[in-house]
């Protein structure tokens, strides 16, 4: 523990899976962490999550905000400054898994997870830019299947997951002067209860790994946690894609 300590940290939809993950290793580095939820229907977690993240020492901020509101998201990165006293790390994780037929998909849908894939980590940095000090960092959690479109019924999630990547990139050139760092981290099949490991269709997907495992939310925070840390001073500009081999 230490690595992060003295460093505030904003996690966007960190009340369940790799976002709860990302919020407990970073905590864990040291970081005081302020997390967004989606729903009432979550706020119990995020309850849960603030609880444990206080009980090992450090300071927790819950947040309700939908990532498909800009308003929202801008507040939430300002709340977190004030509440905080600082940020340092930004990590855009708020996502949706839409799967189906291209043909399915209707304008709403579409409208509402581009807003919250491309449009949040935008507005959530732009904001945040005002906050973040020299070695400041930003990490957008995009997709293994923004590089490879291993999986059918995904085009939606795939367009949407492959705008971090030309943010990722065009932001990193513009605030490197600054000093601040700009990464993706691209996650192959991950076991959450939006990707339940034992689903209909799961073995399938563990086979087309070549390690022959899904994914802990723990194995992502970790990556992440190497960019926020000492270790990911000089890494921008690029995308770490941990995905057990599917895209080998």
């Amino acid at each position: 523990m230490g690595a992060l300590l003295g460093k505030a940290a904003l996690v966007t939809g960190g009340s369940r899976g790799i976002g709860a993950a990302v919020v407990r290793r970073l905590a864990g580095e040291g970081a005081d962490v302020a997390f967004t939820y989606v729903s009432p229907t979550s706020a119990e977690k995020a309850k849960a999550l603030v609880a444990e993240v206080e009980a090992g020492g450090r300071r927790a901020v819950a947040i309700e905000a939908d990532a498909a509101d800009g308003t929202a998201v801008t507040a939430a990165v300002d709340r977190t400054a004030a509440e905080l006293g600082r940020l340092d790390v930004l990590v855009n994780n708020a996502g949706v898994f839409p799967y189906g037929p291209v043909e399915d998909v209707t304008a709403e849908e579409l409208d509402r997870v581009l807003a919250i894939h491309a449009k949040a980590p935008f507005v959530a940095a732009r904001a945040a830019l005002r906050h973040l000090p020299r070695g400041g960092r930003i990490i957008t959690i995009g997709s293994n299947l923004s590089d490879r479109a291993v999986l059918a019924n995904a085009v939606l999630y795939t367009m949407s997951k492959s705008a971090v990547t030309g943010l990722t990139r065009a932001l990193a050139r513009e605030v490197g002067p600054r000093g601040i760092t700009v990464n993706a981290v691209n996650p192959g099949p991950t076991a959450t209860d939006m990707n339940p490991a034992d689903a209909e269709g799961a073995e399938e997907i563990l086979a087309g790994t070549l390690l022959g495992s899904f994914l802990d939310p723990d194995d992502v925070a970790a990556t992440v946690a190497h960019l926020a840390g000492p270790g990911g001073r000089l890494i921008t500009g690029t995308a770490i894609t941990v995905d057990a081999g599917v895209n080998a």
